[in-house]
């Protein structure tokens, strides 16, 4: 399978390291189970004969031009930049000289997949128009408000779409790495992720922090901080929008917009974030911390809690900071 990384100046270094180190473990064990699957011939390319990484390291490239055949696979690593500005990110890929070569080898059969903030190289190419996608879940306000015709998911881990496959933050580069993999030989993923103790974690909702994602458009912001406010008590959405001083439909319109999810979805965001942050850093009962967040029936938090964030209270109470 020939692959082209896609290096731009400033990418994440450990994006590129790990999609480099998990095919290079791939084809180091691909003998051990999947003799029938090609190895993975891959090659670091760019826009210029060498780039510098985020860190400043200077990293040598095959321009995209001299590349003999199209390849069967296009990845894009991140870029790195300021985690509180996704305008920033917008910025570095308007008018970017790799969109064109993204945008060419999808239309010759080249697959695509991408990570981060490598997902807005993609979509400002165009490939990604009505495709589901996933990207970095702080990303993702910022993604849906210029992107409206990709169907964006940002809970996913990992998406994919006929040809095109994206991940979301960061470190996702190494789901997005086993799922190159896995697509040629499940059975060689599963050894890959054993001999590098890569853990399974299909949603990035565990990690969202809401008061981020409000930050992104002063309506939202609003609401949340009236959420936050009362979090305690019986909660409608009518009275919310009243006291924030918009109408109902208008809230529901921007959660929408903004978030992707409706202001009741928004509101089990915040309580479920507020009970995260008492099931760790306290040792009040499960009981007292539902109540605090406004469920009066822990029942209904231990399912929300499974249903999303894809764990237990248990293991959220164990998965304290620095232990």
């Amino acid at each position: 399978m020939q692959i082209a990384v896609l290096a731009v100046p400033d990418l994440f270094d450990s994006g590129l390291s790990a999609v480099l180190d998990i095919l290079a473990t791939a084809n180091a064990l691909r003998e051990d189970v999947a003799t029938s699957v090609p190895p993975f011939d891959v090659t670091v390319a760019g826009t210029e004969d060498a780039v510098r990484t985020g860190h400043g390291l200077r990293l040598a490239t095959m321009p995209l031009t001299e590349l003999d055949t199209a390849p069967d696979l296009l990845v894009m690593p991140a870029v790195g930049c300021n985690l509180r500005s996704p305008r920033q990110v917008v910025d570095i890929v308007r008018n970017h000289p790799a969109l064109a070569h993204v945008a060419a080898l999808h239309a010759v059969g080249t697959a695509l997949a991408a990570a981060c903030t490598g997902t807005f190289f993609l979509a400002e190419a165009g490939v990604l128009d009505g495709l589901l996608a996933t990207t970095s879940w702080w990303l993702g306000p910022a993604f849906r408000r210029r992107y409206t015709a990709v169907r964006l998911d940002e809970s996913r881990t990992l998406a994919r779409d006929g040809r095109v496959t994206t991940a979301g933050a960061a470190f996702a580069h190494i789901d997005l790495a086993l799922s190159i993999v896995a697509q040629e030989s499940p059975a060689l993923a599963e050894l890959v992720a054993r001999y590098l103790v890569i853990g399974d974690h299909p949603s990035q909702a565990m990690f969202a922090v809401p008061s981020h994602l409000a930050d992104n458009d002063p309506v939202v912001t609003a609401f949340e901080w009236w959420v936050r406010d009362h979090i305690a008590g019986p909660l409608q959405i009518s009275g919310a929008a009243a006291a924030i001083g918009v109408s109902e439909r208008t809230l529901q319109r921007t959660t929408a917009a903004v978030l992707g999810m409706s202001p009741i979805d928004f509101v089990h965001e915040v309580r479920l974030d507020e009970a995260t942050f008492l099931l760790r850093t306290t040792s009040q009962t499960v009981d007292a911390i539902a109540a605090a967040v406004g469920y009066q029936n822990t029942g209904t938090l231990r399912a929300l809690v499974r249903r999303r964030r894809g764990t237990t209270i248990s293991a959220l109470r164990q998965a304290q900071p620095g232990r």
